[in-house]
């Protein structure tokens, strides 16, 4: 079991990685995350959430928002709606509104419970357009993305047992055929 939970970590590290190399993220963006324990040691998604997969991946997540500065935000299980876990000061600076509930393994998930507990000062929000996303095992995150998201493939494809599919996001494209989606050199360029 030492040697799964190690090649998880490991695993999530380079994923995290590969994704910042993709689009770095900093203390400017939010970063969702979206796990099944379950799935990441072959198990049916909401069948056998597990503490020890929660930790090990927790650790990598802290690792990953302490070198970039981005915010963390877990996703909760469908028996909470997919509400969000952030940091209070998350949901402050990114003027989240707060709900009344706390995650726990039956209802929110292992992942988002654990987060819940191991941050420092938790809150629960409902909705979130996170600029990036990881999805551990089919959760779902999109609904927590900004509006056009953008899936991404990495070297790693699955993390113990579960699929993982990554997301970044851009602006929209609006104007149609005559819009001009470069900055132009100088205002006169416009006329």
């Amino acid at each position: 079991m030492a040697d799964l939970m190690e090649q998880i970590k490991k695993d999530i590290l380079q994923v995290l990685e590969e994704l910042n190399e993709e689009v770095p993220l900093s203390a400017e963006h939010i970063l969702v995350i979206g796990t099944s324990t379950s799935e990441v040691i072959g198990k049916k998604i909401g069948t056998s959430g597990s503490e020890g997969v929660s930790e090990v991946l927790f650790s990598a997540f802290a690792q990953f928002k302490e070198r970039t500065g981005v915010h963390l935000a877990f996703q909760c299980c469908e028996h909470l709606n997919r509400a969000i876990v952030v940091e209070k000061e998350t949901a402050k600076e990114f003027r989240l509104e707060e709900v009344s509930v706390i995650p726990v393994k039956g209802a929110g998930g292992s992942m988002a419970a654990h987060a819940y507990r191991m941050m420092k000062q938790a809150v629960v929000v409902e909705t979130i357009a996170a600029d990036a996303g990881i999805d551990i095992g089919d959760t779902l995150i999109g609904m927590h993305l900004k509006r056009v998201a953008v899936p991404l493939r990495s070297s790693i494809r699955s993390v113990g047992e579960a699929h993982v599919t990554l997301a970044k996001t851009r602006p929209k494209l609006i104007g149609g055929a005559r819009a001009v989606y470069k900055e132009l050199g100088t205002r006169e360029d416009c006329f």
